[in-house]
């Protein structure tokens, strides 16, 4: 599976009440941003989301979770017309895939 076939469940693409909505995943995203986890095996997602929101700003790190999740964008290619690097929406799309993974597993857990 190439990164373009992939698809992800968050509720305003599955319309499953079950999954995480993509407001869910941006607000723990950016969460962490503020409040990096110490001693997590995954501070680095937030350490790096933290520098991404301060490059760039809250705003377009919500427009590149969106794009990914909801809207089927490659990462590279989410961040088109934001004034970001391509290399940022990888990491930002990296992350949010975790955090939706994370979100969905504690929900049926």
């Amino acid at each position: 599976m190439t990164e373009t076939d992939a698809l992800y469940d968050v509720r305003e693409r599955t319309e499953d009440p079950a999954h995480a909505s993509v407001n869910d995943v941006i607000t723990l995203v950016l969460d962490r941003a503020r409040d990096p986890r110490e001693d997590h095996h995954n501070a680095h997602f937030d350490e790096a989301m933290a520098a991404v929101v301060d490059r760039y700003g809250a705003d377009a790190v919500r427009t590149v979770i969106h794009r990914v999740l909801v809207e089927h964008h490659p990462f590279r290619t989410a961040t088109v017309g934001l004034d970001m690097h391509n290399f940022d929406g990888v990491r930002i799309g990296t992350t949010a895939v975790w955090t939706l993974r994370e979100l969905n597993r504690d929900q049926d857990g």
